[in-house]
């Protein structure tokens, strides 16, 4: 596995797991939100370098576009 690859795995867990614990989400959910979010398409984009920010600032962008469909 490449470097990219497990810090995007790693990152999916990290915004997951808060997800699960601050909002009540289950496994399934959580996962749904990430995966079709404007968020994590900028995660999976090289060129945004958000990728390489760490898990909480990703989380603040992803918790904004949920709760107001937007990304911030």
């Amino acid at each position: 596995m490449n470097d990219e690859l497990f810090a995007i795995e790693d990152i999916t867990v990290a915004l997951a797991t808060r997800l699960m614990e601050e909002k009540g989400m289950d496994m399934i959910e959580a996962l749904d939100a990430i995966y079709n979010s404007d968020t994590f398409a900028k995660v999976v984009d090289k060129s945004t370098g958000l990728m390489c920010q760490s898990d909480a600032y990703i989380y603040d962008y992803l918790n904004h576009e949920i709760e107001t469909g937007k990304m911030g």
